[in-house]
């Protein structure tokens, strides 16, 4: 038996939906330069990425606990939602969010994509 749009089961709060998720730019970027972000109240750094067509974009990551050596970040491709506003950082203008994982242990390593990915690409 189908369910008519009227019987169909409600969503639970919270739920998003594709529209929703289509609305999201998420772009496949290449970390180009890292560097320490002092002035950051969480130890931070700043990324510079190349999203490709989009250009260059930066990025507040608080990932050093994660990531101690910058150059384990260097030219590694991320993912990274382009279409937020900037947010200001201590002074630093954060245009891109840089996704990660979120264990409980409180590190956050990036998500990425295999090599066959290219800065710009989008993500759906």
């Amino acid at each position: 038996m189908a369910h008519s749009a009227s019987t169909r089961p409600a969503l639970p709060q919270g739920s998003a939906s594709i529209d929703d998720f289509a609305r999201l730019d998420i772009r496949v970027g290449r970390v180009l330069q890292v560097l320490p972000f002092p002035e950051a109240r969480r130890p931070a750094y700043q990324l510079l990425i190349d999203f490709g067509q989009l250009g260059l974009r930066r990025s507040s990551a608080q990932i050093p606990s994660t990531y101690p050596d910058p150059a384990a970040l260097q030219g590694r491709l991320v993912i990274g939602v382009v279409n937020f506003p900037p947010r200001r950082i201590a002074g630093f203008e954060s245009q891109v969010l840089v996704l990660g994982a979120l264990p409980k242990d409180g590190r956050i390593p990036l998500l990425s994509v295999d090599e066959g990915a290219s800065p710009g690409d989008p993500v759906g």
